[in-house]
Protein backbone atom coordinates (compact mmCIF):
# COMPACT_ATOMS: atom_id res chain seq x y z
CA UNK A 1 0.00 0.00 0.00
CA UNK A 2 1.51 3.36 -0.64
CA UNK A 3 1.64 5.80 1.80
CA UNK A 4 2.53 9.51 1.39
CA UNK A 5 6.13 10.62 1.51
CA UNK A 6 7.85 11.59 4.80
CA UNK A 7 9.12 14.93 4.35
CA UNK A 8 9.50 15.13 8.29
CA UNK A 9 10.19 11.80 9.50
CA UNK A 10 13.83 11.63 8.54
CA UNK A 11 14.55 14.39 11.52
CA UNK A 12 12.85 12.86 14.11
CA UNK A 13 13.20 9.76 16.33
CA UNK A 14 11.41 6.46 15.68
CA UNK A 15 8.50 6.19 17.95
CA UNK A 16 8.46 4.23 20.72
CA UNK A 17 4.88 2.86 19.84
CA UNK A 18 2.36 1.00 20.96
CA UNK A 19 3.49 -0.06 24.42
CA UNK A 20 4.26 3.27 25.50
CA UNK A 21 0.97 4.46 24.66
CA UNK A 22 -0.85 0.94 26.61
CA UNK A 23 1.55 1.51 29.62
CA UNK A 24 0.77 5.07 29.85
CA UNK A 25 -2.73 4.34 29.76
CA UNK A 26 -2.21 1.81 32.50
CA UNK A 27 -0.80 4.73 34.52
CA UNK A 28 2.18 2.73 34.50
CA UNK A 29 6.04 4.60 34.67
CA UNK A 30 6.99 5.08 30.82
CA UNK A 31 10.08 6.65 29.50
CA UNK A 32 8.23 9.63 28.00
CA UNK A 33 4.67 10.46 27.16
CA UNK A 34 2.95 8.86 24.55
CA UNK A 35 1.59 11.56 21.49
CA UNK A 36 -0.88 11.40 18.96
CA UNK A 37 -3.42 14.66 17.84
CA UNK A 38 -6.88 14.40 17.30
CA UNK A 39 -7.77 14.79 13.73
CA UNK A 40 -4.43 14.06 13.03
CA UNK A 41 -5.70 12.40 9.74
CA UNK A 42 -6.93 15.24 7.50
CA UNK A 43 -6.92 18.38 6.76
CA UNK A 44 -4.32 19.91 7.54
CA UNK A 45 -2.05 17.77 6.05
CA UNK A 46 -1.30 18.65 1.76
CA UNK A 47 -1.20 15.08 1.20
CA UNK A 48 -4.82 14.21 2.69
CA UNK A 49 -5.83 17.90 0.64
CA UNK A 50 -4.27 16.28 -2.47
CA UNK A 51 -6.52 12.93 -2.04
CA UNK A 52 -9.72 15.27 -1.40
CA UNK A 53 -9.24 16.37 -4.72
CA UNK A 54 -9.82 13.28 -6.16
CA UNK A 55 -12.10 11.95 -3.86
CA UNK A 56 -15.14 13.44 -1.59
CA UNK A 57 -15.03 12.87 2.42
CA UNK A 58 -17.48 10.42 1.74
CA UNK A 59 -15.25 8.19 -0.62
CA UNK A 60 -12.65 8.39 1.56
CA UNK A 61 -14.22 7.65 4.86
CA UNK A 62 -16.38 4.72 2.84
CA UNK A 63 -13.25 2.99 0.84
CA UNK A 64 -11.57 0.81 3.48
CA UNK A 65 -8.36 0.88 1.22
CA UNK A 66 -8.85 4.65 0.78
CA UNK A 67 -9.41 5.49 4.50
CA UNK A 68 -6.60 3.89 5.45
CA UNK A 69 -4.22 5.38 3.22
CA UNK A 70 -5.34 8.33 5.01
CA UNK A 71 -5.30 7.05 8.75
CA UNK A 72 -1.47 6.24 7.82
CA UNK A 73 -0.66 9.64 6.30
CA UNK A 74 0.32 11.09 9.40
CA UNK A 75 2.65 8.50 10.89
CA UNK A 76 4.27 8.97 7.96
CA UNK A 77 5.64 12.61 8.77
CA UNK A 78 6.01 12.17 12.14
CA UNK A 79 6.74 9.64 14.77
CA UNK A 80 3.48 9.95 16.66
CA UNK A 81 2.42 6.92 18.84
CA UNK A 82 -1.08 6.27 17.92
CA UNK A 83 -3.12 5.99 14.62
CA UNK A 84 -6.84 6.58 14.66
CA UNK A 85 -8.69 5.50 12.11
CA UNK A 86 -10.31 7.91 9.48
CA UNK A 87 -13.79 7.18 10.13
CA UNK A 88 -16.91 9.73 10.83
CA UNK A 89 -18.79 9.85 13.43
CA UNK A 90 -21.93 9.03 11.76
CA UNK A 91 -20.47 5.93 10.17
CA UNK A 92 -22.38 3.08 12.06
CA UNK A 93 -25.74 4.76 11.30
CA UNK A 94 -26.50 3.53 8.05
CA UNK A 95 -26.75 0.22 9.32
CA UNK A 96 -30.06 1.45 11.06
CA UNK A 97 -31.83 1.86 7.66
CA UNK A 98 -31.15 5.75 7.69
CA UNK A 99 -29.63 8.08 4.80
CA UNK A 100 -26.74 10.10 5.72
CA UNK A 101 -25.52 13.07 3.42
CA UNK A 102 -22.67 15.29 4.14
CA UNK A 103 -23.18 18.97 2.99
CA UNK A 104 -20.66 19.25 4.47
CA UNK A 105 -21.71 17.87 8.19
CA UNK A 106 -24.06 14.86 8.25
CA UNK A 107 -27.48 15.25 6.91
CA UNK A 108 -30.13 13.09 7.18
CA UNK A 109 -33.43 13.05 4.65
CA UNK A 110 -35.61 12.52 7.61
CA UNK A 111 -34.76 13.31 11.54
CA UNK A 112 -35.91 10.51 14.13
CA UNK A 113 -38.30 12.34 16.68
CA UNK A 114 -41.26 9.88 17.41
CA UNK A 115 -41.82 6.64 18.84
CA UNK A 116 -42.86 5.41 15.48
CA UNK A 117 -39.03 6.68 13.87
CA UNK A 118 -37.10 4.71 16.65
CA UNK A 119 -39.10 1.71 16.26
CA UNK A 120 -38.50 1.37 12.64
CA UNK A 121 -34.43 1.88 12.87
CA UNK A 122 -32.85 -2.04 12.40
CA UNK A 123 -31.09 -3.75 14.96
CA UNK A 124 -28.01 -4.43 12.68
CA UNK A 125 -25.74 -7.87 13.11
CA UNK A 126 -22.41 -7.02 14.44
CA UNK A 127 -20.79 -7.46 10.36
CA UNK A 128 -23.33 -4.99 9.23
CA UNK A 129 -22.06 -2.24 11.24
CA UNK A 130 -19.82 -0.12 9.02
CA UNK A 131 -17.72 -2.79 7.85
CA UNK A 132 -15.29 -0.13 5.32
CA UNK A 133 -14.53 0.98 9.47
CA UNK A 134 -13.25 -2.43 10.27
CA UNK A 135 -11.32 -2.77 6.47
CA UNK A 136 -9.11 0.09 7.33
CA UNK A 137 -8.49 -1.35 10.97
CA UNK A 138 -7.32 -4.25 9.50
CA UNK A 139 -5.03 -2.57 6.90
CA UNK A 140 -3.83 -0.45 9.05
CA UNK A 141 -2.96 -3.12 11.82
CA UNK A 142 -0.95 -5.11 9.14
CA UNK A 143 0.86 -1.91 8.65
CA UNK A 144 1.75 -0.61 11.44
CA UNK A 145 2.25 -3.84 13.50
CA UNK A 146 3.26 -2.84 17.06
CA UNK A 147 5.19 0.34 16.37
CA UNK A 148 2.05 2.67 17.16
CA UNK A 149 -1.31 1.73 18.70
CA UNK A 150 -4.15 1.50 16.70
CA UNK A 151 -7.24 3.02 17.79
CA UNK A 152 -10.61 3.04 17.06
CA UNK A 153 -13.25 5.78 17.49
CA UNK A 154 -17.25 6.13 18.05
CA UNK A 155 -19.44 8.74 19.16
CA UNK A 156 -21.44 8.89 22.25
CA UNK A 157 -25.19 7.28 21.72
CA UNK A 158 -26.18 11.37 22.60
CA UNK A 159 -24.05 12.71 20.14
CA UNK A 160 -25.40 10.62 17.28
CA UNK A 161 -28.82 11.29 18.77
CA UNK A 162 -28.29 15.32 18.38
CA UNK A 163 -27.71 14.67 14.82
CA UNK A 164 -30.90 11.54 14.13
CA UNK A 165 -33.09 14.43 15.99
CA UNK A 166 -31.85 17.70 15.25
CA UNK A 167 -31.35 16.60 10.97
CA UNK A 168 -27.88 18.03 10.81
CA UNK A 169 -25.88 20.06 12.82
CA UNK A 170 -27.00 23.26 14.65
CA UNK A 171 -26.01 25.21 17.33
CA UNK A 172 -27.54 23.85 20.88
CA UNK A 173 -29.29 21.53 19.12
CA UNK A 174 -32.78 23.05 19.57
CA UNK A 175 -34.93 20.24 18.41
CA UNK A 176 -33.15 17.82 20.53
CA UNK A 177 -33.87 19.69 23.48
CA UNK A 178 -36.98 20.52 22.97
CA UNK A 179 -37.49 16.77 22.41
CA UNK A 180 -36.16 15.52 25.59
CA UNK A 181 -37.83 17.78 27.55
CA UNK A 182 -41.75 17.14 25.15
CA UNK A 183 -41.10 13.21 25.54
CA UNK A 184 -38.10 11.86 27.41
CA UNK A 185 -39.26 7.93 26.57
CA UNK A 186 -38.67 8.47 22.96
CA UNK A 187 -35.18 10.54 23.88
CA UNK A 188 -34.36 7.36 26.15
CA UNK A 189 -35.52 4.79 23.39
CA UNK A 190 -33.39 6.05 21.12
CA UNK A 191 -30.75 6.53 23.04
CA UNK A 192 -30.99 2.38 24.07
CA UNK A 193 -31.07 1.47 20.51
CA UNK A 194 -28.01 3.85 19.93
CA UNK A 195 -26.31 2.20 22.56
CA UNK A 196 -26.32 -1.16 21.66
CA UNK A 197 -25.24 -0.20 18.14
CA UNK A 198 -22.16 1.65 19.78
CA UNK A 199 -21.53 -1.63 21.99
CA UNK A 200 -21.46 -4.02 18.89
CA UNK A 201 -19.85 -1.48 16.58
CA UNK A 202 -16.85 -0.90 19.22
CA UNK A 203 -16.56 -4.49 19.91
CA UNK A 204 -16.19 -4.87 15.97
CA UNK A 205 -13.26 -2.41 15.64
CA UNK A 206 -11.59 -4.08 18.53
CA UNK A 207 -11.90 -7.42 16.73
CA UNK A 208 -10.50 -5.74 13.71
CA UNK A 209 -7.26 -4.97 15.51
CA UNK A 210 -7.88 -1.81 17.23
CA UNK A 211 -5.82 -1.52 20.42
CA UNK A 212 -8.20 0.68 21.94
CA UNK A 213 -10.94 3.52 21.63
CA UNK A 214 -12.52 6.73 22.16
CA UNK A 215 -15.66 7.51 22.83
CA UNK A 216 -16.55 11.01 21.84
CA UNK A 217 -19.42 13.31 23.66
CA UNK A 218 -19.28 16.01 21.79
CA UNK A 219 -22.82 17.52 22.41
CA UNK A 220 -23.17 16.73 26.20
CA UNK A 221 -22.27 19.83 26.96
CA UNK A 222 -25.64 21.58 26.10
CA UNK A 223 -26.82 19.81 29.40
CA UNK A 224 -26.92 20.13 32.27
CA UNK A 225 -25.47 17.65 35.22
CA UNK A 226 -29.02 16.93 36.95
CA UNK A 227 -29.93 15.90 33.02
CA UNK A 228 -27.05 14.20 31.85
CA UNK A 229 -26.92 12.16 35.09
CA UNK A 230 -30.66 11.21 34.65
CA UNK A 231 -30.44 10.34 30.83
CA UNK A 232 -26.92 10.22 29.61
CA UNK A 233 -25.06 8.83 32.16
CA UNK A 234 -26.87 5.39 32.42
CA UNK A 235 -25.89 4.59 28.92
CA UNK A 236 -22.48 5.62 28.87
CA UNK A 237 -22.20 3.16 32.14
CA UNK A 238 -23.73 0.83 30.25
CA UNK A 239 -21.52 0.80 26.64
CA UNK A 240 -18.52 0.62 29.33
CA UNK A 241 -20.05 -2.39 31.20
CA UNK A 242 -20.52 -4.29 28.34
CA UNK A 243 -17.28 -3.59 26.58
CA UNK A 244 -14.93 -4.10 29.84
CA UNK A 245 -14.77 -8.05 28.45
CA UNK A 246 -12.97 -7.14 25.68
CA UNK A 247 -10.16 -6.52 27.84
CA UNK A 248 -8.92 -2.84 25.81
CA UNK A 249 -9.18 0.71 26.76
CA UNK A 250 -12.18 3.24 26.63
CA UNK A 251 -11.05 6.79 25.97
CA UNK A 252 -14.27 9.08 27.58
CA UNK A 253 -13.51 12.54 25.71
CA UNK A 254 -15.32 15.43 26.75
CA UNK A 255 -16.43 18.57 24.60
CA UNK A 256 -17.45 22.03 26.24
CA UNK A 257 -18.90 20.27 28.83
CA UNK A 258 -17.03 21.90 32.18
CA UNK A 259 -20.13 21.01 34.16
CA UNK A 260 -19.72 17.01 33.33
CA UNK A 261 -16.22 16.67 33.68
CA UNK A 262 -16.68 15.06 37.56
CA UNK A 263 -19.42 12.88 36.15
CA UNK A 264 -17.15 11.36 33.67
CA UNK A 265 -14.66 11.06 35.69
CA UNK A 266 -16.34 8.78 38.18
CA UNK A 267 -17.00 6.37 35.54
CA UNK A 268 -14.74 3.24 35.15
CA UNK A 269 -13.14 4.36 31.72
CA UNK A 270 -9.56 3.69 31.25
CA UNK A 271 -8.50 7.57 30.69
CA UNK A 272 -10.76 10.35 30.42
CA UNK A 273 -9.89 13.22 27.44
CA UNK A 274 -11.29 16.98 28.33
CA UNK A 275 -10.78 20.18 26.03
CA UNK A 276 -8.60 23.01 26.53
CA UNK A 277 -11.09 24.94 28.38
CA UNK A 278 -10.47 22.20 31.66
CA UNK A 279 -7.83 22.73 34.25
CA UNK A 280 -5.19 19.35 33.47
CA UNK A 281 -3.08 19.95 36.49
CA UNK A 282 -5.72 20.38 38.98
CA UNK A 283 -8.18 17.42 37.27
CA UNK A 284 -4.90 15.41 37.90
CA UNK A 285 -4.54 16.36 41.63
CA UNK A 286 -8.16 15.99 42.09
CA UNK A 287 -8.30 12.10 40.02
CA UNK A 288 -4.71 10.93 41.84
CA UNK A 289 -2.65 8.50 39.42
CA UNK A 290 -5.89 6.46 39.12
CA UNK A 291 -7.06 7.21 35.44
CA UNK A 292 -4.88 8.14 32.10
CA UNK A 293 -5.68 11.94 31.29
CA UNK A 294 -5.42 12.57 27.75
CA UNK A 295 -4.81 16.57 26.17
CA UNK A 296 -5.24 19.63 26.37
CA UNK A 297 -3.35 21.78 24.35
CA UNK A 298 -5.62 24.62 22.77
CA UNK A 299 -5.78 23.47 18.57
CA UNK A 300 -6.05 27.27 18.07
CA UNK A 301 -2.39 27.35 19.22
CA UNK A 302 -0.76 25.32 17.12
CA UNK A 303 -1.77 28.02 14.38
CA UNK A 304 -0.59 30.96 16.14
CA UNK A 305 3.15 28.96 14.46
CA UNK A 306 5.51 26.83 15.95
CA UNK A 307 7.48 28.80 18.47
CA UNK A 308 4.38 29.10 20.33
CA UNK A 309 3.28 25.95 20.20
CA UNK A 310 6.69 24.58 21.96
CA UNK A 311 6.19 27.29 24.48
CA UNK A 312 2.45 26.02 25.16
CA UNK A 313 2.93 22.62 25.00
CA UNK A 314 6.46 22.99 26.73
CA UNK A 315 4.41 24.68 29.81
CA UNK A 316 1.74 21.69 29.90
CA UNK A 317 4.14 19.08 30.03
CA UNK A 318 5.29 21.08 33.27
CA UNK A 319 2.61 21.46 34.83
CA UNK A 320 0.97 17.65 34.34
CA UNK A 321 2.76 15.09 36.05
CA UNK A 322 4.18 12.43 33.35
CA UNK A 323 2.67 9.41 34.61
CA UNK A 324 -0.61 8.11 33.13
CA UNK A 325 -0.52 11.16 30.30
CA UNK A 326 -0.74 11.19 26.97
CA UNK A 327 -0.26 14.04 25.10
CA UNK A 328 -3.11 15.46 22.94
CA UNK A 329 -5.25 18.80 21.88
CA UNK A 330 -8.30 19.64 23.69
CA UNK A 331 -9.68 19.43 20.27
CA UNK A 332 -8.90 18.06 17.02
CA UNK A 333 -6.41 19.91 14.74
CA UNK A 334 -7.58 22.60 12.44
CA UNK A 335 -7.11 22.83 8.68
CA UNK A 336 -4.83 26.07 9.36
CA UNK A 337 -2.26 24.90 11.27
CA UNK A 338 1.21 24.91 9.70
CA UNK A 339 2.88 21.49 9.62
CA UNK A 340 5.81 22.89 11.59
CA UNK A 341 3.47 23.63 14.59
CA UNK A 342 3.06 19.79 14.77
CA UNK A 343 6.53 19.69 14.36
CA UNK A 344 6.94 21.57 17.59
CA UNK A 345 5.18 19.36 19.63
CA UNK A 346 7.00 16.20 18.80
CA UNK A 347 10.00 17.84 19.73
CA UNK A 348 9.03 18.80 22.69
CA UNK A 349 7.66 15.68 23.61
CA UNK A 350 10.98 14.00 22.67
CA UNK A 351 13.36 15.87 24.28
CA UNK A 352 11.39 16.16 27.67
CA UNK A 353 13.23 13.26 29.22
CA UNK A 354 16.54 13.04 26.48
CA UNK A 355 19.10 15.02 28.69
Amino acid sequence: MSSPTATLAKTTPVSAGRDLFLDAIACKETARRPLWIMRQAGRYLPEYRALRVKHTFEQLSGNAELAAEVTLQPLARFPLDAAIVFADLMSPVASLGLEVKFAPGPVLSKPVRTAADVATLRTPARAEIAPEVMGALRIVKREIGSKQALLGFAGSPWSIAAYLVQGRGERGFPALRTLTAADPKVIDALLTKLTDLIIEYVHAQFEAGADAVQLFDTWAGILSFDKWTSLVRPHIARFLDETRSAGKPRILFVQDASQLVGGYAALPSEALAVDWREDLPALRRSLGATKALQGNLDPAILVAGPEATRAAAKALLAAVPARGHIMNLGHGITPDAPIESVQAIVDVVHAENAS
